[in-house]
């Protein structure tokens, strides 16, 4: 396989660790000419043999945690450089392309996965170093917010607002393995940056998440963003929704759909929560949804989404609820479905009401419109892994969710600093 082989310089003596795991289901999708081709095209395909190399010289596990972060924080800021425009772009996918981020990161993690060094490395040093790798690479390790807190005393922070905003991997590569995810685009292109309102700059700070199961089950989520919910003026998970269209989503609901993710693997189940016997079945936004549908913020519509599927109290079998659940019902689908956008607004909103700032902090989940190819490019198996129409319709998508959250940072309601 080209540029992302396990090259010997990562690797000792077989056994002298113990048996490395095989790679996982998505990590295997490298082998591909799409992933090789868009790591080819961006500059990306030399991170995973360079970072196997770094590996190859570590001789213990304090040094191979060291180069884990390292290597990790310097991907995604690799990355978010190559979106804003600064460095060279070693390549000609354009700028704004959340998948070199995306297919670097899974050949850095397959080459830890199925390392074998030459000192001992348990299964649980292993997972560790997998998780460093998974944080430090996602900028959950690289949320710098202005100083200050809420109240807007502490100085460097007063008058800056301070927003937070999460972003998703690509996924449904099976179906296309070409899939750009604009949320994840979006999150590239606003970290860092400073987006000017009529109430005064707003500093934006972005994270991304995966599209599995498990890592949210073990809460990846609430660990990332826990420290910072307590500090933000607002937060939005974003994520891909519906063609054509963004959604504002009204209500979460606790309840897993099963449909497989990046592992291909399904979950149909209540969504698993530290304290279950305190969760709700819903939970709500608190973002200012009439503002946002209201102002003009680009060439797609904005809903406000109330609908959600439940299973009335007394019932048992799910029905469609236009205007949001009603009292004592189950969760079946809010808003944003039942996959993992829906868990992260959950999920989210949930550690808000936890942290008491239901009633102070303006938070939920948008769903941008599907990131669609050009007219004569939909053919998975012929299609070109880019074309002009679908880098005009990812740049007017992540125009827009700046737009959108210019609107939501400076609506009344929103000032807290």
């Amino acid at each position: 396989m080209a540029g992302l082989a396990a090259p010997t310089t990562a690797t000792a003596a077989p056994g002298a660790g113990g048996a490395a795991p095989a790679p996982t289901v998505e990590e295997r999708r490298l082998d591909g000419e799409v992933p090789q081709e868009i790591l080819r095209r961006s500059g990306f395909a030399a991170v995973a043999p360079a970072f196997a190399r770094g590996l190859g010289r570590a001789d213990s596990y304090r040094e191979a945690r060291a180069v884990v972060a390292r290597e990790g924080a310097a991907l995604w800021r690799r990355a978010v450089d190559r979106v804003q425009g600064r460095g060279p772009a070693r390549g000609d996918l354009s700028r704004d392309d959340d998948r070199p981020l995306y297919w670097a990161r899974l050949g850095m993690t397959r080459e830890l996965r199925t390392w074998e060094p030459g000192f001992g490395l348990g299964e649980r040093q292993r997972a560790a170093l997998l998780t460093e790798l998974e944080r430090t690479s996602r900028g959950q390790a690289d949320l710098r917010l202005p100083r200050g807190h809420r109240d807007g005393h502490g100085g460097h922070g007063k008058g800056v607002k301070r927003v937070l905003l999460t972003g998703f991997d690509p996924f449904t590569l099976d179906r296309d393995v070409r899939i750009s995810n604009p949320s994840g685009a979006v999150a590239l292109a606003l970290d860092g940056t400073v987006i000017d309102t009529p109430d005064g700059p707003a500093r934006v700070e972005t994270a991304v998440f995966p599209v599995r199961w498990a890592d949210f089950a073990q809460g990846t989520v609430e660990r990332a963003l826990r420290p910072y919910l307590p500090r933000v003026d607002l937060f939005t998970t974003v994520s891909q929704g519906r063609v054509g269209r963004f959604d504002v989503e009204r209500t979460n609901g606790a309840w897993r759909g099963g449909f497989p993710d990046n592992d291909n693997v399904s979950r149909t189940e209540t969504v698993p929560v530290a304290d279950p016997a305190s969760q709700p079945q819903w939970t709500t936004t608190t973002l200012p949804y009439a503002a946002i549908t209201a102002a003009d913020t680009g060439r797609f519509p904005v809903y406000d989404n109330t609908a959600v599927t439940e299973i009335p109290a007394g019932g048992d079998e799910p029905v469609v609820r236009p205007d949001g659940p009603t009292p004592g019902s189950t969760a079946r689908e809010g808003g944003g479905g039942n996959y993992l956008s829906n868990e992260i607004a959950y999920r989210a909103t949930l550690l808000r009401d936890r942290l008491g700032l239901h009633g102070t902090l303006p938070g939920g989940h948008v769903h941008t419109p599907v990131l669609q190819f050009g007219t004569g490019n939909t053919d998975p198996a012929t299609g070109a892994v880019t074309d002009p129409e679908f880098v005009r319709n990812r740049l007017d998508i992540v125009a827009q969710a700046r737009a959108i959250v210019a609107v939501a940072v400076s609506a009344p309601g929103t000032d807290r600093g």
